[in-house]
């Protein structure tokens, strides 16, 4: 068993900033490992025990540069395989999971992917999904317990109202909560470790990319909401204001 788990090496939002048009300037973003993604390797490290916990990623040279290394290796990770070419720059969602799908698919024995519940940039929640169509793999969101079976895995999946149990047979793709397991922060001696850790860098056509144009055609801002400025006053205004919120359909 390897477990294999997807990681994104992006620029942080909490150093970006919104102009006046709508557009996200992340010129001044200083690069992370996502911050969803500690926890997937988390889970993936409790389930893997002692067999081999690999990390996958697509991204931008930035990605195999030491300091990333370190960044990603030093969350639990055993060893890298990863795509790291300013091409992807201008990658849509579907041609970056084909490529993380190719690198699990250079991973021997990798019967399980756990991704992150989203990317800190982005944040469209549909990387799992997409990866899974490209692997053939069934996927499942949300999922707080991962176990070991004797065909496949047992899941433990948050849904509404409480949780369900899931038994899969074969491989499978899951994406984790935010707080599926507590997050280890790693040392310093860890993080130095992670340094000597290997990084294997797959060059973009060995993950067979897919061609699929996706084109932003243009922006807008939310068209502001008319409100209606009711004030109410007096004994009655309690009585009003309800009989008002239940006429707009609010109660």
């Amino acid at each position: 068993m390897t477990v294999v788990v997807a990681y994104k090496y992006a620029a942080n939002p909490q150093d970006a900033s919104v102009g006046a048009d709508g557009v996200v300037d992340w010129s001044r973003a200083k690069a992370a490992v996502s911050e969803y993604d500690p926890v997937a390797v988390q889970l993936a490290r409790t389930v893997a025990g002692d067999s081999e916990v690999v990390g996958i990623s697509v991204g931008t040279a930035a990605i195999a540069s030491s300091m990333a290394k370190k960044s990603a290796m030093s969350k639990g990770l055993d060893r890298g395989v990863v795509v790291a070419d300013d091409a992807t720059q201008g990658w849509n969602a579907t041609q970056t999971a084909a490529a993380l799908a190719g690198l699990v698919g250079r991973v021997d024995g990798a019967d399980l992917l756990v991704t992150g519940d989203s990317s800190i940039d982005d944040g469209a929640r549909m990387m799992s999904a997409l990866t899974a169509g490209f692997l053939g793999w069934p996927c499942f969101q949300e999922v707080t317990a991962v176990e070991k079976t004797a065909d496949g895995y047992a899941l433990t999946q948050a849904i509404t109202g409480g949780t369900r149990t899931i038994s899969v047979t074969g491989p499978v793709v899951v994406a984790a909560t935010s707080d599926a397991v507590p997050v280890k922060v790693p040392s310093m001696k860890e993080i130095l470790a992670a340094g000597k850790k290997p990084v294997e860098v797959v060059s973009v056509e060995d993950v067979a990319p897919v061609e699929i144009g996706v084109t932003v055609t243009g922006r807008s801002k939310p068209a502001p909401k008319a409100r209606k400025n009711q004030v109410f006053t007096g004994e009655s205004a309690v009585a009003d204001l309800v009989a008002a919120l239940r006429t707009n359909g609010v109660l």
